[in-house]
């Protein structure tokens, strides 16, 4: 039996008051409508939405400043020209003259050379619409894909609660942010790989995970928290075959780009280690509002080290805790802490948050919270860009820099609370749902159940 929202959360509870209060004991299920079903169809709705808040800027070819003001600005468009999709050029192997190459992992770029062959082919279909809105509605097509594996992976992660994947489904930042760029790809893979894991096919969890990195860097942090588990319980074979499978993975998809096109190829890598300060950082932030630029090779050092730092943080936590944490619990935990310190925080980014902030924390209000800070950021960005360069209307960069901040702040609340849930398990809805006061990790996978072999400050103690 699930767990039901309207008796589980606060906020649902009170909300379903104005439809006739919270759903009865002897109420029966649809056997058609299952959760996993209309979690389906909620996330076909706040996807539509999305799409139709898009209008305005796939109506005018998205031209500034309207794509900011409406706040419905995308990547997508324009790099169908500046990339050479519309020219035929090949990503990687060939480069457009007077651009740079794809700066993409390779399983992102493959997504959109075949979103490309689709425009080519629907072209002569499409009138006078022009080849890059065409583009467009190729890959939010295509894009839908991933959205409802990441939201049906949510849902069937923690069996007892698919219905928190409607967090997912209805998160406003993934119905605003979800057509910014490609990062719903790696989204939908990650989800794949958490729920293999889940199921102790750790094989398999490998291989969603290292095609989830070939689409994004990011989710190759999620390993630090198998390997802290790992220490804490022991169980290091899984992990090992975890941690094998992902490398040979994420290998041989790259192996042939960095074989045949390694300028291609590396230019992802060599981009995203030789930019300097951008939008959505803290350090971008803290120049909006009157300190000192820094210097990207100083940048990096200081990026990375304020990162290392908080790894090193989360691991004592995972390591100190009187329950082991919950592998969501510290997947959040690391990818927060990765956001809020990294050189840029592009407003999608926000997406490779809120399936992990959903499991490893699935109360509505909590989360609602987070997700306005963020709005705040969302629009605060576009809002500055309208005039950013020049003396125009737009956002000042003092207000865009407290906008920053305000997501900052609202991502470490939330990764408070998630700390407080590791440090204070009680408080932890997931294991505390009504269904037994010493439920251990439902997606833990080989952790689920084990015993404590290492832990700092006391004793290896029998985990219940």
């Amino acid at each position: 039996m699930s767990v039901q929202p309207s008796h589980a959360d606060d906020l649902i509870a009170a909300g379903s008051e104005r439809i006739g209060g919270p759903i009865g004991r002897f109420a029966r299920s649809h056997r058609w409508w299952t959760p996993i079903r209309i979690v389906i169809v909620l996330t076909t709705i706040g996807y539509l939405i999305g799409y139709f808040l898009d209008i305005p800027c796939r109506v005018n070819g998205w031209m500034s400043p309207d794509r900011y003001e409406h706040l419905c600005y995308s990547d997508i468009p324009p790099l169908y020209a500046l990339r050479g999709f519309a020219d035929g050029y090949l990503p990687y192997f060939q480069q457009m003259p007077g651009q740079m190459h794809l700066e993409y992992p390779v399983l992102t770029g493959v997504f959109m050379q075949i979103a490309a062959v689709i425009t080519k082919l629907l072209l002569p279909l499409a009138g006078n619409i022009d080849p890059g809105t065409v583009f467009f509605d190729v890959n939010v097509a295509l894009l839908f894909i991933p959205l409802v594996v990441a939201v049906v992976t949510t849902a069937l992660v923690v069996k007892r609660r698919p219905w928190d994947a409607a967090m997912v489904a209805l998160s406003p930042t993934v119905i605003l942010a979800g057509t910014i760029n490609w990062d719903l790809i790696p989204l939908g893979l990650t989800g794949l790989a958490l729920l293999a894991w889940s199921r102790k096919r750790e094989t398999t969890a490998g291989i969603w995970l290292g095609l989830a990195i070939a689409a994004k860097f990011y989710p190759v942090l999620l390993l630090g928290a198998f390997l802290v588990l790992a220490l804490r319980s022991g169980r290091w074979a899984p992990v090992a075959r975890l941690v094998i499978a992902t490398a040979a993975t994420w290998l041989i998809v790259n192996l042939p780009f960095m074989i045949f096109a390694f300028d291609g190829w590396v230019h992802f890598y060599t981009f995203s280690q030789t930019r300097g300060v951008d939008f959505g950082s803290p350090w971008f932030a803290m120049m909006q509002l009157g300190a000192d630029g820094i210097p990207a090779e100083q940048l990096n050092i200081i990026a990375t080290g304020a990162f290392v730092l908080l790894c090193f943080a989360i691991a004592v936590l995972a390591l100190r805790s009187p329950t082991r944490p919950r592998v969501a619990q510290l997947c959040f935990l690391i990818i927060a802490a990765f956001a809020i310190t990294n050189k840029v925080y592009s407003p999608q980014y926000v997406l490779w948050l809120v399936p992990l902030a959903v499991l490893a924390r699935p109360r509505w209000r909590d989360f609602l919270i987070w997700q306005a800070c963020e709005l705040v950021y969302f629009a605060g960005i576009w809002w500055f860009l309208v005039g950013y360069g020049t003396e125009e209307k737009g956002l000042t960069p003092q207000w865009y820099g407290i906008a920053t901040f305000v997501h900052i702040v609202g991502t470490i609340w939330f990764a408070g609370l998630v700390i407080r849930d590791i440090w204070n398990p009680k408080h932890d809805i997931v294991r505390t749902d009504g269904f037994s006061e010493d439920e251990d990790d439902p997606m833990g996978g080989a952790f689920d159940g084990a015993p404590d072999k290492f832990r700092l400050g006391a004793k290896a103690e029998v985990h219940a």
